[in-house]
């Protein structure tokens, strides 16, 4: 079922005040930077999990992931304007992360199933919870992603506050690499909604990037996530203690939490899975086994 006019419009107005409660945390707090920015960051998170309970339903925070990040790297930016950082490096970052973020969100509303529909996970962590149910919901669904996504963010604020170096080989890696991870993800995504248009009951997708990997929308993520993490370390190498463990936290959350869950759910559904898991990769593209 696809999303109504309705449907979208309160997810508009949950971001919007989402957005406005976070600034004007962020304009009222004491804090450092960038600790402001993640109070702010919580308290916004903090009313979508309102909408979430509201609506019973916590995909409200499905785009929260893609939203915030944009908003963060262009505040950063006009935060610290008058920090002496190389300004092509800042605009290209700033670009990115809005490509990213643009093409993430367009993809989700597109697809977006309405208030009716919630993704499947979140109420298995509930489930799992048992009595514990809206603090795991409130724990796991919002807050931990929150504050995983500001990890992975942390590079753009070096990029914004620490960015005196001139733009070297390692910024023209970073700009292949996360550019390349978006047009990886965007090409794994259209190329997965074809197939679903069109699929067959117990077929899933093996042709395309999704022949050389069961995830290959999860490695272009990544990727993006680790070329933003090379733009940190191209400005601020000494650093890298609190630029680069962004990166490592949602490589260890794609592949000790998403790829399993999601592969342990396809095997239940499709039986063929199994072997297909046993022949192509799980993350990285690479050539199918042969038999």
């Amino acid at each position: 079922m696809a999303a109504t006019f309705r449907d979208h419009s309160r997810i508009l107005i949950a971001y919007l005040l989402c957005i406005a409660v976070g600034a004007a945390v962020l304009l009222g707090s004491d804090l450092p930077p960038p600790w402001d920015s993640l109070v702010a960051d919580l308290a916004a998170t903090v009313v979508i999990f309102g909408f979430s309970l509201a609506y019973r339903n916590s995909s409200f925070y499905d785009a929260y992931w893609s939203v915030i990040p944009p908003l963060l790297a262009v505040y950063w930016y006009v935060d610290f304007e008058g920090v002496a950082v190389d300004p092509t490096r800042a605009v290209m970052v700033i670009a990115l992360v809005w490509l990213w973020g643009i093409r993430l969100t367009a993809n989700w509303a597109t697809y977006w199933g309405g208030l009716t529909h919630e993704d499947w996970r979140y109420p298995l962590v509930r489930a799992r919870a048992g009595r514990f149910g809206t603090l795991a919901d409130f724990a796991g669904i919002h807050v931990f992603p929150t504050v995983q996504v500001f990890l992975g963010c942390l590079p753009i604020y070096a990029v914004m506050t620490r960015g005196q170096a001139p733009l070297g080989w390692l910024d023209a890696v970073a700009f292949v690499v996360t550019l390349g991870a978006i047009v990886i993800e965007t090409v794994a995504d259209l190329q997965l909604h074809a197939f679903i248009k069109r699929r067959e009951p117990g077929s899933f997708i093996r042709h395309g990037l999704w022949a050389w990997s069961r995830h290959p929308n999860y490695f272009g993520e990544l990727g993006f996530w680790w070329g933003l993490m090379l733009f940190g370390l191209a400005v601020a190498p000494d650093q890298w203690f609190w630029i680069v463990p962004g990166a490592l936290a949602m490589t260890v959350m794609f592949v000790f939490v998403s790829i399993p869950f999601m592969d342990e759910r396809s095997v239940v559904r499709r039986p063929a899975y199994a072997e297909h898991m046993q022949r192509v990769s799980a993350l990285v593209p690479l050539p199918p086994r042969r038999d």
